[in-house]
């Protein structure tokens, strides 16, 4: 665990240089931008070694794993658990149920679900709306569109607190192919701001090979799997 605590912090360390050069050049502070740890995949041993290297904001994309490693005493007082990942509306109570925040809202019949769980669970849950900029099919997210609707929708809702945007633009070698992306995202929170007179402090984007541009364009919360953890099997990390 001491060796695994070790790497982890030294790639923190790293990140955390890169995050700040970013934020200088856009004038912004480092306080301004918070580290989710994408620990998709990664066993609760991995978590223990990050949470011991400082790390506190985790992000999971899938119940079952999740509650799996819940079951091997995960019970940090001080974490914040993001659920990242598409949510069917058959498993919103589970996600309700073990997660601090939801960061992958897509619909008005998801935001009713997740608000009917929350009030069993008598807790108000805060969420992010996933908003879909990209002509890709395999990606989630709500379309510009019909964004101003779902969050007014969630405005209403009584055990529902809708906190912010996220995105996934489309993957590019090159860092610089998902600035327009970002900065789209800014602006229609910033639209949303003007309009419906809301604050939503958080814009999550940015991932372990593009989070520097993010920054630039205003991230609130980057989503850092592979820059911390090394490279896992299957699909790009977020």
């Amino acid at each position: 665990m001491a060796v695994q605590t070790s790497a982890i912090a030294a790639n923190l360390e790293r990140v955390s240089e890169k995050v700040a050069r970013a934020a200088e050049r856009a004038g912004r502070s480092t306080d301004q931008v918070t580290i989710v740890a994408v620990s998709k995949t990664f066993p609760a041993e991995t978590i223990r070694a990050a949470h011991d290297a400082g790390l506190r904001h985790f992000g999971e994309n899938r119940i079952q794993e999740f509650e799996a490693k819940q079951a091997t005493q995960l019970g940090f007082a001080d974490a914040v658990w993001h659920f990242i990942g598409h949510l069917q509306s058959n498993k919103a109570h589970r996600a309700v149920h073990l997660f601090d925040r939801i960061d992958s809202i897509d619909s008005i019949g998801l935001a009713h679900k997740v608000d009917a769980a929350a009030a069993q669970e008598r807790k108000r849950q805060p969420v992010l709306i996933e908003v879909k900029l990209s002509g890709e099919e395999t990606k989630s997210g709500v379309c510009e569109s019909e964004l101003r609707t779902l969050a007014e929708t969630i405005c209403r809702l009584p055990h529902t607190e809708l906190h912010g945007l996220m995105t996934i633009p489309p993957y590019s070698e090159d860092p610089q192919g998902a600035r327009a992306h970002f900065r789209k995202l800014r602006e229609l929170r910033d639209g949303l701001r003007r309009e419906l007179g809301l604050e939503l402090p958080f814009l999550s984007m940015g991932m372990s090979h593009d989070f520097d541009v993010a920054i630039e364009e205003g991230a609130t919360e980057i989503r850092i799997g592979t820059a911390l953890f090394g490279e896992r099997l299957g699909a790009r990390n977020r």
